[in-house]
């Protein structure tokens, strides 16, 4: 049994590794990706959404590129985590701005917690939609204004620019390959499973 775990961790310490290394070739289309993805938005606020300030440029797609674009093969950076997981929580944040009063310590932590596990039953599960939910309830008088607004722009808006940017430059090289259905750690995973079943029946 020991050995068993011990091998186990080895093998997950070894996909972690490969799964976070980065040729350093790939860090020119992750830096290129990122910067048009975030460029394209700031451009279009800059033109059309002036009186919005930077509502239109929320923090969470800052965090939400580090994902898409230098992290392309995790779970957590695919197009159903990357636009459901912001949709969904910015659905809970307004949600939660709407119907509670305007209590920071109250509507912060439940907005936050509501969406990880709305999230989480959705399956769309996206760090940075922590912060989209947190800053439907701490944005000020211009995010409340906008209502549920804010879930199709910035929010739905902003994701499609994220994820259209990333189709594109994510897919550029041969080595990049984007959305990815199975990450490097879960087919170890599932290779270890069926291992384990084979033994099972042997």
């Amino acid at each position: 049994m020991k050995k068993q775990i011990y091998r186990q961790l080895r093998v997950y310490r070894y996909v972690f590794y490969r799964e976070t290394l980065v040729d350093p070739r790939e860090h020119f289309w992750s830096f290129v990706g990122a910067f048009v993805g975030i460029f394209i938005i700031a451009f279009i606020q800059s033109l059309h959404l002036p009186t919005l300030e930077n509502v239109f440029l929320i923090g969470s797609f800052g965090a939400s590129s580090v994902l898409v674009y230098g992290a392309i093969q995790s779970p957590l950076a695919q197009p159903r985590n990357l636009v459901g997981g912001h949709v969904v929580s910015a659905l809970v944040g307004v949600t939660v701005a709407r119907i509670l009063p305007d209590i920071i310590w109250l509507t912060a932590p439940l907005a936050v917690a509501s969406s990880i596990v709305f999230m989480q039953m959705t399956r769309t599960l996206h760090p940075p939609g922590g912060a989209t939910a947190l800053i439907a309830v701490t944005g000020g008088t211009k995010v409340a204004s906008l209502g549920y607004l804010y879930v199709l722009s910035p929010i739905f808006t902003g994701t499609l620019i994220l994820l259209l940017t990333a189709l594109i430059f994510n897919n550029i090289t041969a080595k990049r390959h984007y959305p990815v259905k199975y990450s490097r750690l879960r087919r170890s995973r599932r290779r270890h499973l069926k291992a384990k079943r084979m033994g099972r029946k042997h």
